[in-house]
C-alpha cells in the first residue's frame, strides 16, 4: 500500500499553453533545459504525481516539484531562467558623468587630449574603467577628423544644382564628373618588398625613391561609371584642353544629346583659352562646385578607389611604369563599370552644414 503523501495542487492548462509547451518540448533549437521543463509541466498536467513524472524522465523528484511550482505561481513565465544577481557596481552615475563631463569639457596639462591612463590617473579609477565609460558613451578622444567650410556666397544654389545632377539627371543628357588628380608619385621602395605569408602582412621599407610624377585627368560618367582618363606630365591649362579634346573624342552620344560638366574652382579650368572652347562646343554645360566643396565631385570617388587599390601600395621605378598601371587599372575598370549611388539629396547636405555652423557658433571661439 502506498504511503499517502501532501495532496498536489491540480495542474490544467489552456490550450494556448499546451500548444507552447509542446513546441518548447520538440523543438529541435530549444534549450535542453528549457525542453525538460516543458516535459515536466505536461506530464503533471496528466495526472501524474512527481515521483511518476521524475521516473519517467529520469530527473529528481525535487526538480519536478521546483518545476510545478514554479509554473503554478508564473504560468509560461515561471519556466525561465531567474536574472543571477551580480556583483554590485563600484561606479556610481555620478562618477561615471564626472568621468563624460571632464573628457568633453576639459584638457589634459600639457597634452592635447586625454588617454585612457591619464584620465585614470585623474579620476582615480582603472585604465579598464575608462575604457568602458567612453565605448558606452562612443567617446573616442584619440581621433580627430577634419572639416572647412565653403564660403562660397553660391554655396547653395551650387549644391542644388550639382546634387540635382546625380540623383535627378536632365533627360538625353550625359554627365560628366572630371578633375584631376595632380602630383601622383611614381615611388619606389629602397629594398624589395616581402611578400605577405600566413600570419604576417606584406611588409615594404618605409623609406622609398621618388621616380619623379604624372597627374591622372579624369572624366567618369555619372549614369554608366565609364571613365575617361589621361596621364600627362604637367598640370596647366594646355594639358586640360588636350583633355577635354580627348573627351570629346571618346563620349558616344546621339545627335541633340547635351553634356553636363561637373568641375572644381582650379584655376586652370577657368582661364580665358578654356571658356573659348566650351563656346565653340554649345553642347557642353559647365556645373562648378562650390568653392573648398571638391568633395561634392564624384569623380573624387574613383580618385580614392585608384589610390587605394593600385597606387598607394604600387612599386614604380619609373614614371612610364606608374602611368602604365593607371591606364591598366582604367581599361580594366571600364570592362564592368558599376556607376557610384549618390544617396545624400540636397536638403540633408545643407542641412548638415547648417549643424555644423550650430556648433562652431556655439563653440566659444
Amino acid at each position: 500500500m502506498k504511503k499517502g503523501g501532501r495532496p498536489k495542487p491540480l495542474l490544467t492548462l489552456t490550450d494556448d499553453e499546451r500548444q507552447k509547451l509542446e513546441t518548447w518540448a520538440s523543438r529541435p533549437k530549444s534549450t535542453q533545459r528549457l525542453a525538460t521543463r516543458a516535459r515536466i509541466v505536461l506530464a503533471c498536467a496528466e495526472g501524474l504525481d512527481n515521483k511518476d513524472v521524475a521516473a519517467r524522465l529520469g530527473i529528481h523528484a525535487a526538480t519536478v516539484g521546483k518545476w510545478r511550482g514554479r509554473f503554478l505561481d508564473l504560468r509560461l513565465d515561471g519556466l525561465a531562467d531567474e536574472p543571477r544577481p551580480g556583483a554590485p557596481r563600484s561606479i556610481t552615475d555620478e562618477v561615471v558623468e564626472r568621468v563624460v563631463t571632464k573628457t568633453l569639457e576639459e584638457k589634459p596639462k600639457a597634452a592635447t587630449h586625454w588617454s585612457t591612463r591619464s584620465m585614470a590617473e585623474a579620476v582615480g579609477l582603472s585604465q579598464t574603467a575608462i575604457s568602458r565609460v567612453w565605448r558606452a558613451f562612443g567617446l573616442k578622444p584619440h581621433l580627430s577628423e577634419t572639416f572647412k567650410l565653403s564660403t562660397d556666397p553660391f554655396f547653395v544654389e551650387k549644391v542644388r544644382d550639382v546634387v540635382g545632377l546625380y540623383m535627378s539627371p536632365p533627360e538625353k543628357a550625359i554627365v560628366l564628373s572630371v578633375d584631376e588628380k595632380s602630383q601622383v608619385q611614381a615611388l619606389d621602395r629602397t629594398q624589395p618588398l616581402l611578400p605577405m605569408t600566413p600570419g604576417q602582412a606584406e611588409r615594404g621599407t618605409h623609406d622609398y625613391v621618388r621616380n619623379g610624377t604624372t597627374s591622372l585627368f579624369a572624366a567618369l560618367n555619372v549614369a554608366t561609371g565609364q571613365v575617361i582618363g589621361k596621364c600627362y606630365r604637367r598640370h596647366r591649362q594646355q594639358e586640360f584642353l588636350k583633355f577635354l579634346n580627348e573627351i570629346d573624342a571618346q563620349v558616344v552620344r546621339e545627335t541633340g544629346v547635351e553634356i553636363h560638366i561637373i568641375l572644381d574652382n582650379y584655376g586652370t579650368h577657368k582661364t580665358a583659352a578654356v571658356k573659348r572652347w566650351f563656346e565653340r562646343h554649345p553642347e557642353y554645360h559647365l556645373h562648378f562646385t562650390p568653392t573648398s566643396g571638391s568633395w561634392l565631385n564624384q569623380v573624387e570617388r574613383f580618385f580614392a578607389a585608384i589610390t587605394e587599390r593600385r597606387i598607394r601600395r604600387g612599386v614604380f621605378r619609373s614614371v612610364a611604369a606608374l602611368e602604365k598601371a593607371i591606364m591598366e587599372y582604367l581599361a580594366a575598370h571600364n570592362e564592368n563599370p558599376r556607376p557610384f549611388v549618390w544617396t545624400a539629396n540636397a536638403d540633408l547636405i545643407l542641412d548638415r552644414v547648417k549643424r555644423v555652423c550650430e556648433r562652431i557658433s556655439n563653440s566659444g571661439h
